[in-house]
């Protein structure tokens, strides 16, 4: 752990001791029900962290002061109510015993929310300009609707003062109704709250006034703001510095949260979660710029996913605190395992933003790698060894199913031949890290790679098996994991047996050249249309984009759609919408694609070197039917068992011959995250 002792040294917040230096910072987690209380799922969300020796959980992003502050559409925390406090007991109780300390993140939305839903509020903002991400309006707020967010600000912090929590963060970052009035660019105001410097940091000041006048000098309050909202209009670095200063020898500030960018804008929301196609700490710059400027502690927290990351910025003396938060999301056991020497063990976060990309569209936030995280009450994170009896288990197919059920049931202490016809594990993962922006994504692959020989299964890569050698091994259980194929014959009139259309796979995997000028029609609108766009036009290709959905990329979340449009926009790559792919013909030695409007049906050409067809796949079900009828369970899964987190009760057969499962895309394509969280929760109980 000697490398690492940067991370584990303590630190005090006002007269708060904090255990070491790693923080899982504020965010949505898209978990707080029946009104916006943190009930059983939140708690053990956070006590998980706890568990695994988190010092310092920052929870709730954007949760509110004030009713008419939305929180109900995406489940945020309400503390507009006393309701909330015998929860946060509940919360406070459960993060003290594990020795982890807990804050909230306290906020009024202003004009960044939606208004169509729960109360349906009029939303307020310093001067009623609209706020584009959310496509919300909002009314200018008015003198007495300011004196009262300020009084409910202090009563938030009053309830969870109460709750037992150790502190609270005021959000002023996001262009929320705190930075709302900072900004030049939103407050238009003439009056005490705008114009001067003074003036636009009045509502701010107000408000830590009350606060403080609420919950006193020692109970820890904090604030979170941006570093540079990189907008020409917007607050720049230096204002940024002014602003900290300000509020920093106020002497009321306990720390600085510090994060790079706006995200009132879809392109700037893309740098404030910053997915795996940015660097490592992109903005730790700027968290550094504000700890030359304030006398309290800074945190930062963005891209940080590694121990040797952490302690190299923690003993440049950049900031004072690391915030690791997709990293616990991805493994809140990530602390105990670099005190236990098992670095190689840390499930590290990929940046795919499969968490953060959820929240943005209103769902609760999941991990792409680790299916237990928020699923604490039914999932393990940690696997422990059956007391049942040891079965021989067959897996076929390397991607992420077969992985993670080869895992689980090694974990499980099961004997374990896994068959992947392949030269390497990984699957589809494998195939989505040759795309451009997409190379990170190849963790997943080698965390399990090492897990899968730490655990010493038995591993026959480049083999692709039959019934004849999966019967040979005699298993109790096989799990079939084959995946499935590009289903580019739907539409007869593409061509494809004649050739005249190419996968996605065929272009990421080598195994078809790009063309010169290429159609991309991409009818799923996810990944893989995108990255095999991205890849072709990094190749020197001309491509137009073409998808018969609203837009390309319509699937693909907030925080990830914008990094592809500057790539395309950037390598002039063509996006079209509302067009079908009705034909592909030969004409002489090129293709002729012809396009359907999806409205009109009005029909256009183009001519074209190649055309490559994202149409996701069907199924490989040629294995399930040859095994399903000599199968004890006849290949079922019951289904009422696997969702309620149950043991399959055709276990209990394993003596009247082999039990056959399938998981993951030889069922129905779905996702990573869906392929790897059916593999645990059957594999779990084995």
């Amino acid at each position: 752990m000697g490398q690492f002792d940067a991370l584990f040294q303590p630190m005090n917040i006002n007269k708060l001791t904090i255990r070491n230096r790693v923080v899982s910072t504020a965010h949505a987690e898209v978990y707080a029900t029946d009104g916006g209380m943190t009930t059983e799922r939140y708690v053990k969300y956070y006590e998980e962290k706890a568990k695994g020796g988190l010092g310092l959980a920052i929870c709730g992003g954007s949760s509110v002061v004030s009713i008419d502050s939305p929180q109900a559409w995406w489940s945020s925390v309400n503390l507009s109510t006393d309701r909330i406090i015998p929860h946060f007991q509940n919360l406070a109780d459960a993060m003290h015993k594990h020795g982890a300390k807990i804050m909230i993140q306290i906020t009024h939305m202003g004009r960044r929310s939606r208004w169509d839903g729960h109360n349906w509020s009029t939303l307020v903002s310093p001067s009623g300009i609209r706020e584009p991400v959310h496509r919300a309006t909002c009314k200018v707020i008015e003198p007495e609707e300011i004196q009262r967010i300020i009084g409910d600000y202090a009563q938030a912090a009053r309830r969870a003062k109460e709750g037992g929590l150790d502190g609270v963060e005021l959000s002023a970052v996001h262009q929320h109704l705190i930075d709302q009035f900072w900004s030049p660019r939103v407050n238009k105001r003439t009056d005490e709250w705008g114009g001067s410097f003074e003036n636009r940091m009045r509502f701010g000041l107000e408000v830590l006034k009350a606060v403080r006048a609420e919950v006193g000098p020692d109970f820890v309050v904090g604030m979170r703001i941006c570093g540079d909202e990189f907008h020409p209009d917007g607050l720049t670095h230096d204002d940024m510095k002014q602003i900290a200063k300000y509020y920093d020898d106020t002497g009321m500030v306990d720390f600085f949260g510090v994060i790079g960018s706006g995200c009132d804008t879809h392109n700037t929301l893309a740098n404030v979660i910053p997915n795996m196609s940015y660097p490592p700490e992109p903005f730790l710059h700027l968290a550094a710029g504000i700890k030359e400027v304030v006398t309290v502690p800074v945190i930062h927290a963005q891209n940080i996913k590694d121990p040797n990351q952490a302690q190299r910025i923690l003993e440049g003396g950049y900031v004072d605190f690391v915030g690791m938060t997709r990293a616990h999301i991805a493994d809140p056991h990530l602390i105990t395992k670099i005190k236990l020497n098992q670095v190689d063990q840390i499930r590290q976060c990929v940046g795919a933003n499969y968490c953060i990309d959820r929240q943005y569209q209103g769902l609760d936030v999941l991990c792409i790698q680790n299916a237990a995280t928020s699923r604490e009450s039914t999932m393990p994170h940690i696997i422990e060894p059956t007391s049942g009896p040891k079965r021989k288990v067959v897996v076929v197919g390397g991607g992420p199913a077969g992985m993670e059920a080869a895992r689980v049931s090694a974990e499980r202490g099961h004997e374990v031949v896994m068959f992947e016809k392949a030269p390497e594990l990984g699957g589809q993962v494998t195939l989505a890290a040759k795309a451009p922006q997409r190379d990170q994504i190849a963790g997943i692959t080698r965390w399990y790679a090492l897990e899968l020989a730490r655990l010493k299964i038995d591993l026959r890569l480049n083999t692709a098996a039959d019934t004849a050698a999966i019967l040979a091994e005699k298993p109790d259980v096989i799990i079939l994991a084959v995946g499935g194929t590009p289903f580019v014959q739907q539409n007869p009139h593409w061509g494809a047996d004649d050739g005249m259309v190419v996968s996605s796979w065929d272009i990421l995997s080598g195994k078809v050249e790009p063309g010169k000028n290429v159609l991309v029609y991409d009818t799923i609108c996810e990944f893989s249309g995108m990255s095999v766009a991205d890849y072709l036009a990094s190749k020197g290709s001309l491509v137009e984009m073409v998808t018969d959905d609203i837009k390309p990329g319509a699937a693909i979340g907030g925080t990830t759609f914008p990094t592809y449009y500057r790539s395309l926009y950037e390598r002039e790559v063509i996006m079209t919408s509302d067009m079908a792919l009705h034909q592909v013909y030969r004409e002489g030695d090129k293709m002729i694609a012809v396009l359907e409007n999806e409205y009109t049906g009005q029909k256009e050409e183009r001519v074209v070197d190649q055309v490559v067809v994202e149409n996701g796949i069907r199924p490989d079900e040629k294995l399930y039917y040859e095994l399903k009828a000599d199968s004890v369970n006849k290949g079922q899964i019951d289904i009422e068992a696997l969702y309620a987190a149950k043991p399959q009760p055709s276990l209990s057969l394993g003596d009247q011959g082999y039990i056959l499962y399938r998981i993951g895309d030889c069922v129905s394509q779905r996702n990573t995250h869906a392929a790897i969280y059916d593999a645990l929760r059957l594999c779990k109980d084995f």
